[in-house]
């Protein structure tokens, strides 16, 4: 697991090849599998891998989600803050591990934010996420991740760059 971390990096540029179903399934597993606070499993996950939605989803902010459109796969990440009161965090735990699961694959990834995001200066990127894809508005849209076989190749963080001073032993 740790070399998956030292590897991983955000991808943004996509080759055009479909994710195999195979793989697919495998990601839906991962995020099922997913720990949850008092197993509520607050989550809910729409898989988008058609290109026109795909390209729609890219547009959901003002900046940064516009590589979307090439991915071959995009996953709304959804949560239901009656049902759990850290449903934000169940919901971020999901994301990373859906992309540390696409990177042992050989597939590369980026979390997309759109909790507390804007599509415009009108609209929220969640109520433009939740027009687009009929999620009631009881459900909360926390994060896109983008997912795709990388045409880009970024070397991991040395160890050198790692910030070591965030770290602190036994007190402050």
């Amino acid at each position: 697991m740790i070399e998956l971390l030292r590897k991983r990096r955000s991808i943004r540029v996509y080759e055009d090849r479909k994710i195999e179903p195979e793989k697919i399934e495998i990601l839906k597993e991962a995020l099922l599998r997913s720990p949850s606070s008092r197993n509520r499993n607050p989550w809910e996950f729409i898989f988008v891998d058609n290109k026109e939605l795909l390209k729609k989803l890219s547009k959901s902010k003002e900046h940064g989600s516009e590589f979307l459109e090439d991915a071959a796969l995009g996953i709304i990440v959804c949560g239901d803050e009656k049902q759990s009161d850290v449903w934000i965090e169940d919901c971020s735990i999901a994301s990373i591990l859906v992309q540390t699961v696409a990177q042992s694959m050989d597939m590369g990834s980026c979390w997309i934010q759109i909790r507390n995001r804007m599509h415009n200066k009108n609209t929220s990127s969640e109520a433009y996420i939740q027009d687009l894809f009929n999620i009631p508005k009881t459900m909360k849209v926390e994060s896109v991740i983008s997912i795709g076989y990388p045409a880009e190749k970024k070397a991991g963080v040395p160890k050198e760059k790692l910030q070591l001073n965030k770290i602190k032993m036994n007190c402050w």
